[in-house]
């Protein structure tokens, strides 16, 4: 390994981590369609969520990014560029730019509001006619991934205030007057133990998807995992080094998908039939078919197809709609077989 990565922390492998298909699958799909609208990881403890989550962050190749702007602009995407670096575009200004690693930001639980969207300095505005802005975590975060372990447990003001952001693509910070607005486009991951209490119904269903974890039962792939994990404790870089090729695999992967997406269709009568399924299983506004497309669109460009098929659905369906079911407490019926059974009636 050269210098440069034994400088830096080194991350377990995303290929290396044994089991947990559904978290892995939900994690590559919303960095290939980041507007699927992020997942909700909720699983027992000690299952990798944290481990998992750094490891995909690590895999994605490195983005371009404007030198000097505090929000990871785009060069050449209007989109994702501060309204800063867009006057400097309209006005012809050589813009430089330089790579860096995909932002992978943590929201630390007793995080303010302020630490999270930024603040603006009034003194200074009000003394000497600036616009002085001191961004916080959603600029940091803007086109990489913000992970908020036990979403569960945050106050409920600041996951709203994630959710419009990552909904949006944009935060906006106003205060005595005084408006900032910067672009906060990522793919928000939040992790969380069921036995902690769940997230409130009308904010579980802005996430995009839903991933259940569960402790791995088999005895020999327990050992696998605590072997893997050992051996990456012991020398970290010979274990990166031996997945190298299979990650590097991976994320051309993940790079031929996302270029693939724009050019993937879904027939209209498949369309119909998410539709009917969600309407099969009651599920409120029309936020489930939209994902439910989305992904079942970026599984399709992931598996380098053209078209969406029925078995590219079924592959992401309970992953979009478990969590907008209604709660029933006298069901014994756990909400991702119900989905299971309703794809079964619609898609034979």
């Amino acid at each position: 390994m050269d210098k440069i990565n034994k400088q830096t922390r080194p991350i377990f492998p995303f290929t290396a981590i044994v089991g947990q298909e559904e978290m892995k699958l939900a994690l590559i799909l919303n960095v290939i369609d980041p507007k699927i609208g992020g997942v909700m990881i909720m699983g027992d403890r000690g299952t990798g969520k944290s481990t998992t989550i750094r490891a995909i962050a690590d895999l994605l190749p490195k983005i371009e990014v404007v030198t000097d702007d505090s929000f990871n602009s785009h060069p050449s995407d209007y989109d994702l560029m501060s309204d800063f670096v867009k006057t400097q575009i309209d006005n012809s200004v050589n813009i430089s730019t330089h790579s860096i690693k995909v932002p992978m930001v943590d929201l630390p639980l007793g995080a303010t509001e302020d630490r999270l969207c930024g603040t603006i300095d009034i003194e200074k505005a009000l003394n000497e006619g600036v616009k002085s802005f001191d961004p916080g975590l959603l600029a940091k975060a803007h086109r990489g991934i913000l992970y908020v372990d036990e979403v569960n447990l945050l106050d409920d003001h600041l996951v709203d205030i994630l959710l419009d952001s990552a909904a949006s693509g944009w935060n906006t910070v106003e205060r005595e007057g005084i408006s900032i607005r910067h672009p906060s486009r990522f793919v928000l991951v939040g992790s969380g133990n069921p036995e902690e209490g769940e997230l409130r119904p009308q904010l579980l269903d802005r996430f995009g998807m839903h991933a259940e974890i569960r402790t791995v039962r088999d005895a020999s792939l327990r050992v696998q995992i605590v072997e893997q994990r050992a051996k990456f404790d012991q020398n970290p870089y010979d274990s990166i080094k031996e997945f190298s090729d299979k990650q590097s695999d991976l994320k051309q992967l993940i790079i031929n998908a996302q270029n693939k997406l724009p050019s993937v269709k879904v027939d209209y009568d498949l369309k119909v039939k998410i539709s009917q399924i969600c309407g099969l299983l009651n599920v409120d506004g029309l936020r489930g078919d939209i994902v439910t497309n989305r992904a079942a669109r970026a599984f399709a460009a992931y598996q380098n197809k053209d078209e969406v098929e029925v078995n590219d659905v079924k592959q992401v369906i309970t992953l979009c709609l478990r969590h907008r079911l209604r709660k029933d407490p006298l069901e014994s019926v756990d909400s991702g077989m119900k989905v299971e059974q309703a794809v079964s009636e619609v898609l034979f």
